[in-house]
């Protein structure tokens, strides 16, 4: 099944690359116009000097620059497609990558990393090789926060079912999601703090002088020019008028340099930004919901007039655009004589921004969401064997699962296990060999849980799970910073479960071997103890041990506590695993042959 959608995505990405070097042939192409529009441009006033005719020479600059103004949006339009089928290419072949490798072009999320939180940092949530790096498809930071949020704790039923429809429907809209990753891909490269720049620029105003009569005369200069032509065909010396005012219009420009400066320095540099976030907006917007979660989000992308985002941001893109045709020197000086061409584009940036401003808090909010749920999504589309989880009310516990795997283990070597735990409380205690699987069991669970409960499917046949906390003690470090022994921090972690235990919502917790820290009589005698203690507070969860005399607490609480084991089988001085949990007690333990295979004899006495 992955191969099938392995090579629609090598199929997809060979037609965009084909699309790019479409486009970058026309974009040369228009170029080259270009470069003989000036040239003709050249030839037209050399005429005129010739005949001693204004007015040819003022026809021609009108009509090159019109032409001109053509072949420049034509090319930017080719260079835009260009640069969209590129980042299309990237996109599918990063998916490719990603069932191939579990490898990303996206973030891994190491930003996000916490050792102190109550799962993320056992379960492999955050960091390089993370579940956080297998499906983050957020380009934004705020995207990127957005996943990380629904990641780090549980969300409830009323919130996953939705999602999971969501999902769902993103799932059978694959080529939409791609698209949208496409728009939105060269954000991943930008500034971490990329959209809250902006939306600070949208709500700083730049302020004009005499912001009374300017306004009135940058509409009316060009109006007034053109008269003067007109009446300079009939009466030639009036020329020499407009001459004068072209003067004044290039000096009244120059006069607000500062402004106009400050202005380009900030909006010329979002243009590009703008464009591509338009048709990220423009993406959900035009498209066809079948969940509520989708569609209520959609909505909140057009106002009470029904003005969508994506056509305020095109509004303001063609703005700034307009701008920064400033930055060629002759087209600069030909706009403003004519047009006074750079105040009449900040002006008109000011007013868009008073009376746009106030929405695109929630409108990037909107694609923060979006990118976390097609993330989610993508687990549905390259995984479709995967399966969307039952979320089950009641007091009690349940987690069921058939044929569940590690999400973080190619497929082609993953093992699947059953467990079954049923509208109940009971604390399963795991022994087992070395390297049996016991440790990976429980994160396991662990990480389809965190899954499951964020409205993702997951590495399972089938999961019916209730709402609740995930809390592990897995991975216990010392810290020289800290000051913090091994043991010390293995108790400040069994306090924080303790006290997750008796204050937070119906805790799951899994712990690998208690206490490792210290010697085994004291081992031994605190984890019974800590165990026990969880029985009191009808604590639920896994505890793995290579303590033998744990799985005796099943003796003494049979109705709270159950025993399963992982063995190995040892053939001709080789151990064998198969990975599967069973019920009961281990028997068998394989650390004498591990001694022994690195040259180490164990002395019987």
């Amino acid at each position: 099944m992955e191969q099938d959608i392995i090579d629609h995505y090598k199929n997809n990405a060979q037609q965009a690359s084909q699309e790019a070097d479409k486009f970058k042939k026309l974009s040369n192409e228009y170029s080259f116009l270009r470069l003989g529009l000036f040239g003709l441009l050249i030839f037209a006033i050399c005429i005129a000097v010739s005949i001693d005719s204004i007015v040819t020479a003022i026809i021609a600059l009108v009509i090159a620059v019109a032409g001109f103004g053509w072949l420049v949006s034509a090319q930017n339009k080719f260079d835009i497609a260009r640069n969209y089928s590129l980042d299309l290419k990237q996109v599918l072949e990063n998916e490719i990558t990603s069932i191939d490798s579990y490898a990303n072009i996206y973030h891994n999320g190491s930003w996000f990393y916490n050792d102190k939180h109550f799962y993320t940092a056992d379960l492999d949530i955050f960091g390089p090789n993370s579940l956080f790096q297998l499906i983050n498809r957020s380009a934004t930071l705020n995207g990127n926060m957005k996943l990380a949020s629904w990641l780090t704790a549980p969300a409830k039923k009323e919130t996953i079912l939705p999602r999971q429809q969501a999902v769902k429907d993103l799932a059978t809209k694959n080529d939409w999601k791609l698209e949208f990753q496409a728009h939105l891909l060269f954000s991943n490269k930008q500034d971490r703090n990329q959209i809250k720049n902006l939306i600070a620029y949208l709500k700083l105003p730049v302020e004009l002088d005499d912001n009374t009569w300017l306004p009135i005369y940058t509409l009316a200069a060009p109006f007034i020019l053109t008269a003067i032509v007109i009446t300079g065909i009939f009466y030639t010396p009036a020329l020499y008028f407009a001459v004068s005012v072209a003067f004044f219009n290039n000096r009244l420009v120059s006069s607000r340099k500062k402004i106009v400066d400050k202005t380009d320095l900030i909006a010329g540099r979002i243009s590009t930004s703008l464009n591509h976030f338009a048709l990220a907006f423009n993406s959900i917007e035009k498209a066809t919901w079948d969940n509520e979660y989708c569609a209520t989000l959609s909505a909140r992308l057009t106002d009470q007039n029904s003005n969508t985002v994506s056509f305020k941001i095109k509004q303001l893109s063609k703005l700034i655009a307009k701008l920064n045709n400033r930055l060629n020197i002759v087209v600069k000086f030909i706009l403003n004589v004519l047009l006074v061409w750079d105040i009449r584009q900040v002006i008109a940036i000011e007013k868009w921004k008073k009376n746009n401003h106030e929405s695109f808090d929630i409108a990037f909010d909107v694609i923060a969401e979006f990118e976390a749920l097609l993330s989610l999504s993508s687990l549905a589309i390259n995984y479709n064997n995967w399966a969307f989880p039952q979320i089950e009310d009641g007091p009690a516990y349940t987690l069921v699962t058939q044929n569940m795997a590690h999400p973080l283990i190619n497929s082609k070597n993953r093992v699947t296990n059953d467990y079954e735990l049923t509208d109940t409380f009971k604390i399963d205690i795991i022994t087992g060999s070395n390297m049996a699987g016991k440790s990976t069991f429980l994160r396991t669970i662990g990480i389809n849980t965190v899954l499951a409960l964020c409205g993702a499917p997951v590495c399972a046949d089938s999961m019916r799970v209730s709402v609740m906390t995930m809390v592990s003690y897995m991975r216990i470090k010392d810290s020289l910073n800290e000051s913090t022994s091994t043991f010390k921090a293995e108790l400040d972690r069994l306090q924080m479960l303790l006290a997750a235990v008796e204050k937070e919502y119906k805790v799951f917790f899994l712990i690998d071997e208690m206490l490792r820290g210290t010697n085994s009589v004291d081992k031994y005698l605190g984890s019974k103890a800590v165990i026990q203690q969880l029985i009191a507070k009808k604590g639920v969860g896994m505890v793995a041990t290579h303590d033998l005399e744990i799985a005796k607490l099943e003796t003494a609480y049979p109705d709270y506590v159950r025993n399963f084991y992982f063995d190995i089988q040892v053939k001709d001085g080789e151990m064998l695993f198969d990975y599967k949990m069973k019920h009961g007690e281990c028997k068998t333990f394989n650390a004498t042959l591990l001694l022994k295979q690195i040259g180490i004899n164990i002395l019987t006495a």
